[in-house]
């Protein structure tokens, strides 16, 4: 497992122990004795927001009761995405955690009140496992990578299982998602979000070569648009497993949608390809992951949905990712990509 903190802001942790124990103290009445303990930052996931480790201990009809939490705190100057979906992101897994299907850590209170943190915040339970870290990169260290083949196809698979899991969850429990009633449904909402990001981007710097991109996937629009929800960053780095290599939970629901059941196995794939696949950028490929070919084939037949045009949806992915990118870049102070890289990601110029 990582050591690197790779939180995007960072506090003192026994100021917020206090904190945290005076306000739960407050939302469980029956509760005495309340303490925040052994309070710890993730290592090696968690860039996106600030998230930090703890256990909720308090004595209640007599009994010492004791719950593992994680408070997610809204990012303030470290903000990747143009939309603001703190609120949605905890509703969503509200659903999740409801409708059972997809393995989520239950949400368990949502604060609006940013005097107490600096931001709005929520907690939830903790999840125990073990996450693929980005920090150092998983398909070179750690224990997917010290895993046989036949373990990781295990992950695999049920990695897949999860992600086809998104797609049979009721749309019609996400309604808070579709956005006023004249907003963009379906592969036109998500659109019409990374047209807002590109166009988010552009007040910092020009960058034609996001425009080109635009331009280019517009002229290819795909048929199958199948609808669904969007789960974002769906990766197995955003997955927690046990040491049975089964899915304990599924992370970071930060940028959701109803945008179409495409974009997450689009997303999938590519960063699969990316981290640890044959042409990996880490020179590690991992045997016994599964191919983009069988990849594709499982969630067709777990979701019964098609994935005809899925190559279309990669360009996309590629097109958000490469925005995510530059976004981290303008808050870093330091390019990640070239214009010319950039440009060849995006089959364009």
């Amino acid at each position: 497992m990582s050591d690197v903190i790779v939180a995007p802001e960072t506090r003192n942790l026994e100021q917020l122990a206090v904190t945290l124990a005076r306000w739960l103290g407050a939302r469980m009445p029956q509760a005495a004795d309340v303490e925040i303990r052994d309070v710890a930052y993730p290592r090696g996931a968690g860039q996106s927001h600030e998230t930090v480790l703890f256990d909720a201990c308090w004595r209640e009809q007599g009994a010492e009761r004791r719950q593992g939490c994680v408070v997610r705190i809204k990012p303030r100057a470290f903000t990747v995405f143009p939309d603001d979906l703190f609120d949605e992101q905890y509703r969503v897994m509200q659903v999740l955690a409801d409708d059972g299907q997809v393995r989520v850590a239950r949400p368990l209170w949502f604060e609006p009140d940013a005097a107490l943190l600096g931001n709005p915040f929520f907690v939830m339970e903790r999840k125990v496992g073990r996450v693929p870290v980005s920090v150092p990169p998983y398909a070179r260290e750690g224990w997917l990578r010290d895993a046989s083949p036949a373990q990781r196809r295990v992950l695999w698979r049920n990695a897949v299982g999860q992600l086809a899991a998104v797609q049979a969850v009721p749309l019609g429990s996400l309604d808070f998602l579709a956005g006023q009633p004249d907003a963009p449904r379906g592969l036109d909402q998500e659109w019409a979000k990374y047209n807002r990001f590109a166009r988010w981007l552009q007040q910092v710097e020009p960058l034609p070569v996001l425009d080109a991109a635009l331009a280019r996937l517009r002229s290819l629009w795909p048929d199958n648009q199948p609808e669904g929800l969007v789960w974002g960053d769906a990766r197995i780095g955003n997955m927690m497993f046990d040491t049975d290599f089964d899915v304990v939970a599924v992370m970071d629901w930060e940028q959701p949608s109803l945008g179409g059941a495409l974009h997450d196995l689009a997303w999938f794939c590519v960063l699969a390809e990316t981290m640890h696949g044959p042409r990996s950028v880490h020179g590690a490929p991992l045997e016994g992951m599964g191919s983009r070919e069988e990849t594709v084939a499982l969630w067709e037949e777990l979701t019964g949905k098609s994935a005809a045009d899925l190559e279309w949806y990669e360009d996309f992915a590629k097109f958000k990712m490469t925005c995510t990118g530059i976004r981290l870049g303008h808050l870093r102070g330091s390019p990640m990509m070239d214009a010319a890289a950039m440009a060849a990601r995006l089959k364009v110029g």
